[in-house]
């Protein structure tokens, strides 16, 4: 599932070049971009990006965008300390 929603958010991700250097971002996952030489480059390094940006989100319980059908957030989940 983690793996799917990833695809689908780097399939909404948008490049351009500004100063002879590709830009990447994905709307609606704020601080997630990146800069590269590159597009390939970029590319691989935004989903690098958002992999380690779900992460912090996941682990600090802040809500995530929804992709299509796949809704990461744990709403009224709670967690239990052994």
């Amino acid at each position: 599932m983690l793996t799917e929603y990833i695809e689908k958010a780097m399939y909404r991700a948008s490049y351009e070049v500004i100063d002879d250097q590709w830009v990447g971002q994905i709307p609606g996952f704020d601080g997630v971009w990146a800069y590269e030489d590159t597009e390939e480059k970029c590319r691989k390094l935004l989903r690098e990006v958002l992999e380690g940006w779900l992460l912090l989100q996941l682990r600090d319980r802040d809500p995530l965008p929804v992709m299509d059908d796949i809704d990461l957030n744990a709403a009224g989940v709670e967690s239990e300390v052994a």
